[in-house]
């Protein structure tokens, strides 16, 4: 088989390597992919059209979708229009990511538990709906802002500021053009993933992402510095039940109610308050790095189980994971997440994989001389292990041997654990 995966960021390098380890696959080609992917095609990931035209040329069997643009783009749609076997979902089930406001009309209409929240348009409805909530509410720009568009106000005052900036200063574009504001909820945040096909379901292993960028949790928030799994403390079988029960079975029935069943990846962000499980958001795609630390435990073959979500045959097929560890850890650039600096050489990645670890770019370029960085999030340093410590040692080991002017990572990634 000849598979394409879209994107190129450090998911869809470990997307890439997944599927390049079925031996059903004979090449793996990457739109555009980055300076460590395989097969790189100069196709733009949101340029719909051109994925579709690729696909068609190079003849390719399977299309695994990365980014949440592409897929609120119709990519998926225009694919499968195309005859061409595609896994991810369709642009109306990713409305879930790609509207705040049509997710929370959703998840009223499926009785989701969910914070309460209020869409507005403009500033004095939202200045109205700010003086209805007893804290200050979370303010969300409603559409796509890659990861950004989120204010967590402290006062009243703060979250005014982000209403006027969203609405009217242009903080986030388009995105910002409708604006959810939304109770601040208390407890311990979780991220589930499943991979989803109508309305059966199978739980990908559990993964804890580090959102800041500096130890201990300090620091602005980014894409993500690193992550580890399984989460030991929520294995148990009760907890996946009742996330499941609560929310991806309603989740699906909806969807399918509503004429979209959903077929790929479902991310629930989870928050888990004194008052039960309440869902955040929902992500319609693997996360990154979550995805750089699930997919070396995931036992089935890849394709196997991609080709049984498309053809509707998920409950012969649902995922299983091994019983080992794994732990990534994100090598930034100098200056990341304001503005990181790129065009510097990177040394000591033969020797990273020489000692076992997976190193998969994100940030990257290749050049004549070698790979160079050309993004924030330069690396992404996974390893495998019996148990956390052994997976969390092996990939620090990794990050030693990797150098580049400037570099940065947490030293603390799953201490947790």
């Amino acid at each position: 088989m000849r598979v394409l995966v879209v994107g190129g960021g450090g998911r869809e390098h470990a997307l890439a390597w997944w599927l390049s380890t079925s031996p059903r696959v004979e090449e793996v080609l990457c739109a555009p992919g980055n300076g460590g992917t395989p097969g790189n095609r100069p196709v733009a990931a949101d340029d719909v059209e051109g994925i579709v035209a690729l696909a068609r040329t190079e003849a390719v069997d399977l299309v695994v979708v990365g980014p949440e643009v592409p897929l609120v783009a119709g990519v998926v749609d225009a694919l499968v229009a195309a005859g061409v076997a595609t896994f991810g979902p369709t642009a109306a089930c990713a409305r879930l990511e790609g509207s705040k406001a049509f997710a929370k009309d959703a998840f009223t209409r499926w009785g989701i538990p969910t914070a309460r929240s209020v869409t507005v348009r403009d500033v004095a409805a939202g200045r109205a709906a700010l003086a209805t909530f007893a804290d200050p509410p979370v303010i969300k720009a409603s559409g796509l802002a890659a990861g950004k568009g989120v204010v967590v106000a402290e006062t009243v005052a703060e979250a005014d500021e982000a209403l006027v900036g969203m609405l009217e200063g242009g903080w986030f574009g388009d995105a910002g053009a409708e604006v959810v504001l939304e109770e601040r909820l208390v407890g311990d945040e979780v991220s589930v993933l499943a991979v989803c096909s109508g309305t059966t379901y199978s739980f990908l292993p559990l993964a804890r992402d580090h959102k800041r960028l500096l130890d201990g949790d300090r620091g602005p928030n980014t894409g993500g510095m690193g992550a580890f799994a399984p989460v030991a403390d929520l294995a148990d079988p009760a907890f996946h039940a009742e996330v499941g029960a609560t929310v991806f079975e309603p989740t699906l029935r909806g969807l399918a109610a509503e004429g979209t069943p959903y077929l790929g990846v479902l991310y629930a962000g989870l928050m888990l308050t004194a008052d039960g499980i309440r869902v955040l958001e929902f992500n319609c795609r693997f996360g990154d790095p979550e995805t750089q630390v699930i997919l070396p435990l995931v036992a089935n073959d890849p394709v196997d189980l991609l080709e049984a979500a498309i053809e509707g045959r998920l409950a012969d097929e649902p995922v299983r994971w091994t019983d080992q560890h794994a732990a990534t850890v994100v090598l930034a650039a100098d200056g990341y997440p304001a503005s990181p600096r790129t065009g510097d050489a990177i040394e000591g990645l033969a020797a990273a994989a020489a000692a076992g670890c997976l190193v998969f770019h994100a940030g990257t370029v290749a050049t004549a001389d070698g790979p160079r960085t050309a993004g924030g999030r330069v690396l992404a340093v996974t390893a495998v292990g019996d148990d956390a410590a052994a997976a969390l040692r092996l990939a620090y080991q990794g990050v030693a041997a990797i150098s580049f002017p400037g570099a940065q990572h947490r030293s603390d990634i799953g201490r947790t654990a």
